[in-house]
């Protein structure tokens, strides 16, 4: 697998999970990391994104203020802090990258490398 998300589980709303997007086989500072998720009957959707180079963001207007993205190029690993979870943010979440050239971009088909989800319930 040449790039994994995971650390997704069942949480309560309000509740908080973080996100972890590993690569043994890209080096992230050379590339954009974007979050997108896809709940049932949906399509995906972006949800976040960093530039592996100088850190830059961009977020869904649905989860500003609520949702932090970062990474760690030293341990080639990209995070997604999801606080005040809602259970509309029920949904599969996946990590993707894109050469860091490309710029920040929330649109799912301009990324080139995607990794395995992790499913996200938010549920009582």
């Amino acid at each position: 697998v040449q790039l994994q998300a995971s650390g997704g589980g069942l949480v309560q709303p309000g509740g908080s999970l973080r996100l972890s997007c590993t690569t043994s086989k890209f080096r992230l500072d050379f590339y954009v990391i974007g979050w997108f998720r896809q709940a049932p009957g949906k399509e995906r959707e972006g949800v976040s994104c960093i530039s592996g180079d100088h850190g830059r963001t961009a977020y869904a207007d649905s989860v500003k203020g609520r949702f932090t993205v970062s990474r760690d190029n030293a341990k080639n690993t990209a995070y997604l802090e999801m606080n005040n979870l809602k259970p509309e943010d029920t949904a599969v979440y996946y990590c993707a990258l894109v050469a860091v050239v490309h710029g920040l971009t929330l649109k799912a088909h301009e990324y080139d490398w995607w990794g395995q989800g992790t499913l996200v319930t938010v549920s009582s």
